[in-house]
């Protein structure tokens, strides 16, 4: 169905994508993330009951290990004894979202009124110690606040599953093992060191503190701002704003530079310029006719840019996001996550909302649709790699390589229009 051409310039976009991919730098909490996927397996398998005689003898490795890296016997008996493998955890584990979130349903429910009123409010009674945070570690005030809000919603929830349990669980568990036997033995030396308290909670998947870092993230980036001799991300606002600050300031933040800006595009703008895999300077953003959201010209400052459309061309605004927008991005490797931080701390900060408006009757696609999508544009020729239902840049090329067969504007969103297309174009 379509040319060797247009496969040919399929494949060089996705191998440019996977190159830069493979060359952009991880930081903290991304790279261990990226790092699990290459896990070996555990002893338990997929749908297996425990076997409690192993997982006992399992733990007895873990507490010969831990032992190795200096974690006293008294500290690993109290964290270790008596525990067993969380069912909760494995089935959220393995749950998977039966309906994925457009990009106003995800903004929506991060970025509330109630929310920017309230970080306003703590903008202004901590403003002391954020000032402070900000000039040692370089990060705004704003950004700080806006982490802060997203993690934990200014520290009212930060989980209630035991943190030793539920990391154990994973680590003694097939799919990620490796990756989670390296966080439950850095929880065990921060328990040890006293920075992290025994019978600590934290989320299902071991996110921990107001800041929600796994145990190895904390381990390297927590900070002790208010000297009291423990890094305590629970209980300590100076601590929690300087390690929130820390990992940012380590993972390259210029606190120079904002994370980005909506903008308008010219009539029969090239979208395939879309994509972070691109990178202009203003300069050249502006002479191709993008514009700030108002209209007016692109600061004339000396910085690189990428054109996202994260709710596609008529889902969502335009936007121009900096390289702090992908600092943003090594704390979560989510787009919506990213835009979210940077727009709340925009709004917290006196900005306007997005000028473009939400569409009507908004439908969000389930994992099924995407998976369906993957498959089909794959048996059309299209590499998608993996039809996993997750989309990442592999599908969005692919996506945007169909959309300019198909002579449609070519954002790389995958829409219900969409799947009506290529459900029919499969057909014919």
């Amino acid at each position: 169905m379509q040319t060797a051409a247009i496969f040919a310039r399929a494949l060089a976009s996705i191998a440019l994508v996977l190159a830069m991919a493979a060359l952009a730098p991880l930081h903290g909490a991304a790279a261990e993330a990226a790092a699990s996927v290459a896990d070996v397996p555990g002893p338990a398998a997929d749908g297996a009951a425990v076997d409690n005689d192993d997982f006992a003898n399992w733990l007895a490795e873990v507490r010969g290990e831990a032992a190795r890296r200096g974690v006293s016997a008294t500290l690993a008996d109290a964290a270790l004894s008596g525990i067993t493998p969380l069912d909760r955890v494995l089935e959220l584990d393995r749950r998977q979202p039966e309906f994925s979130q457009t990009f106003w349903q995800y903004l929506d429910k991060r970025v509330t009124e109630q929310r920017i009123e309230r970080g306003r409010q703590m903008l202004t009674e901590h403003a002391d110690l954020l000032e402070a945070t900000a000039r040692r570690h370089g990060v705004q005030p704003r950004f700080i606040v806006a982490f802060w809000a997203l993690e934990s919603n200014f520290g009212d929830y930060t989980g209630n599953d035991p943190a030793v349990a539920a990391i154990a669980t994973l680590a003694y568990d097939k799919r990620r093992s490796s990756f989670f036997r390296e966080q439950l033995l850095a929880l065990l030396e921060e328990m040890d060191d006293g920075d992290i308290p025994l019978h600590a909670t934290g989320s299902w998947a071991g996110a921990l503190g107001q800041t929600q870092f796994i145990p190895t993230t904390y381990r390297r980036y927590a900070v002790d701002a208010d000297g009291d001799g423990r890094r305590d991300l629970w209980g300590s606002l100076a601590d929690v704003f300087a390690s929130t600050a820390n990992y940012l300031a380590a993972a390259g933040w210029d606190d120079r530079r904002t994370w980005g800006r909506e903008v308008s595009l010219p009539a029969k703008f090239d979208l395939t310029l879309s994509g972070l895999e691109t990178e202009k300077p203003l300069a050249e953003w502006q002479r191709l006719g993008v514009r700030g959201a108002d209209g007016q010209d692109l600061p004339a400052v000396d910085l690189t840019a990428s054109l996202i459309l994260p709710g596609g061309l008529a889902g969502g605004p335009a936007l121009l996001v900096y390289p702090n927008f992908r600092t943003i991005m090594a704390w979560n490797r989510s787009i919506l996550y990213a835009v979210a931080v940077g727009h709340l701390s925009d709004r917290l900060a006196g900005g306007d909302a997005f000028r473009t408006p939400p569409p009507e009757n908004e439908v969000a696609l389930s994992r099924a649709d995407l998976i369906e999508i993957q498959s089909r544009l794959g048996r059309l020729g299209f590499d998608i790699g993996e039809a996993d239902g997750i989309v990442g840049p592999q599908t969005r090329r692919a996506i945007m390589n169909f959309q300019q067969e198909a002579r449609l504007p070519a954002d790389g969103y995958p829409g219900v229009a969409l799947l009506d297309t290529i459900r029919r174009v499969s057909a014919e």
